[in-house]
This record gives structure tokens, C-alpha cells and sequence, in this order.
């Protein structure tokens, strides 16, 4: 959370035992935003399908890390439409046909922390939001084909940026990605928008997240006044993300909260 405050320290390699223990979160994460999913529905609150979040995590032995971090108040972020990211659930906001969101997990399980973020969409969308989430998405699979031994954090943000602008939208640079696995947030920081061949070199055994936010209007976020945390679109445009965690192995990298075998062990 609040990625935006730069995070300070040195880019821990994580040993075989960190990493397993990392996994099972991580696929813990994941398996949460699939369980999830069913309550995405037309008539739901935003603070029901948290709740039923809570549920799944705590019945599997983990915590849900948001929870207290820094006073936000739930287990999850449920982010609607031009609500960028940290979006709180409430019983207030009920999903409509048509509402685009996307739902952010993160587990503490045994010390170990697995982070990842998806989009869900209610009813029939707009060719608008579909074509901004079918980007979003590409956007974050051209993050994770850069990550290798001896690559640059900066090529990310790169071919993300280049991407999303030719694209015809803009990368929300206030929020990036980060190092996970032992603390919520770890160095290094992941630029979502970077200079090619820039940042600290990736190393076998460091784990972080790639989330790009794609905007369809301007890239800037507004924090809300009320809660200190939301963050949306300064013109209301709709906003839209992906998260995955991964791992740098020897020769390639490993995306930990895919479950589904979408991205190869490379």
C-alpha cells in the first residue's frame, strides 16, 4: 500500500526455503481471487465480497496483510471504475451492470507474503473498458517477459509505457510495483513508466510484483480527502490493473501467483 512512498533499503535475495514459503502464499493469493470471483455480481457490495475474502484467507491458515497496514480498515482493495487502486470496500458501493473493478489480495501465510491483483468486470462492459483491460493485461505480460538474470528494472516500466501510449493511454506513475515476499513492501521499487536500461540489476532469487494501472485519460491520481486512500482518475476516466507476483530463478523468471499456468517457467 502507498507504493508512492519510495521504499528505502537494499534488494533482498530470498534463499530456497524464503522462496517456497513465498510460493505457498502467493498461490494462496491467487486461489483467493478465483474463490472471489463468484460474488462479483450485479446487487453486491463491494464490503460483501471483502468479507467473503476475510473468510477464505483466514480459513487457510493466513491473515490478509491490508488489514491494520497503516490503518486501512479491510482485507482487500476493490477498486470500481476510475477508482485506480486502494479502493476500500464498502457496503455503500454496489456492483452495476456494466462496473469494471479490480480486486487486490495480498496473504501473510506462515511469515510469508503473496501479492497479486486482478480485474472482473459485472454484466456487459463497454468496448471501451474491455479494450482498456485487454491493454492493461498485455501491459502486464510485456513487464514480466522482461524479467531475467542480469536484465534492468527499468526495461519494465519501459515496454510498458511504450506500449500503453501507443496504445492511446497513459501509465499512472504515483503507484508502482515492489519487492514482496518477507515484508509487504521490500526494495526495489518497479517503475511502471522508465528509462531503458535503467535501475538496479535483476538478480536470481529476488521477488517482486509488476501491477501497471493504465488510465483511458490522464495519468495522475487523486487521493481522496475522506478516507486518505482512495485514489482516482483526476477526470474520471476509467483505470484499470494487473498484478502478479514473480521470481528471478537462474535463467528466467517464474510468475509465483500463477495458478493457472498462463506464463511458463522459463
Amino acid at each position: 500500500m502507498r507504493e508512492y512512498l519510495r521504499i528505502m533499503g537494499k534488494i533482498v535475495i530470498k534463499t530456497p526455503e524464503q522462496i517456497e514459503g513465498i510460493r505457498r502464499s502467493a498461490h494462496l493469493a491467487a486461489k483467493t481471487l478465483d474463490y472471489a470471483g463468484q460474488f462479483v455480481q450485479e446487487g453486491v457490495s463491494t464490503d460483501f465480497i471483502d468479507e467473503k475474502i476475510e473468510e477464505f484467507i483466514r480459513s487457510h491458515g493466513a491473515i490478509p496483510a491490508p488489514k491494520g497496514y497503516n490503518g486501512f480498515p479491510k482485507a482487500s482493495c476493490i477498486s470500481p471504475n476510475n477508482v485506480i487502486c486502494h479502493g476500500i470496500p464498502s457496503s455503500d458501493t454496489i456492483l452495476k451492470n456494466g462496473d469494471i473493478l479490480n480486486i487486490d489480495v495480498t496473504t501473510i501465510l506462515d511469515g510469508y507474503y503473496g501479492d497479486t491483483s486482478r480485474m472482473f468486470t459485472v454484466g456487459e462492459i463497454s468496448e471501451q473498458a474491455d479494450r482498456l483491460i485487454e491493454t492493461t493485461l498485455h501491459c502486464l505480460d510485456l513487464g514480466i517477459e522482461q524479467v531475467k538474470p542480469g536484465n534492468r528494472f527499468g526495461n519494465i516500466g519501459f515496454v510498458i509505457q511504450r506500449y500503453a501510449k501507443a496504445k492511446g493511454y497513459s501509465v499512472v506513475y504515483e503507484f508502482c510495483g515492489h519487492g514482496v515476499g518477507l515484508e509487504f513492501h521490500e526494495e526495489p521499487q518497479v517503475d511502471h513508466t522508465s528509462r531503458r536500461n535503467s535501475g538496479p540489476e535483476m538478480k536470481p532469487g529476488m521477488i517482486f510484483t509488476i501491477e501497471p494501472m493504465i488510465n483511458q485519460g490522464k495519468p495522475k491520481a487523486s487521493i481522496d480527502r475522506h478516507d486518505g486512500w482512495t485514489a482516482r482518475t483526476v477526470d474520471s476516466k476509467l483505470s484499470a490493473q494487473f498484478e502478479h507476483t514473480v521470481l528471478v530463478t537462474e535463467t528466467g523468471c517464474e510468475v509465483l501467483t500463477d495458478i493457472h499456468e498462463d506464463y511458463p517457467v522459463t
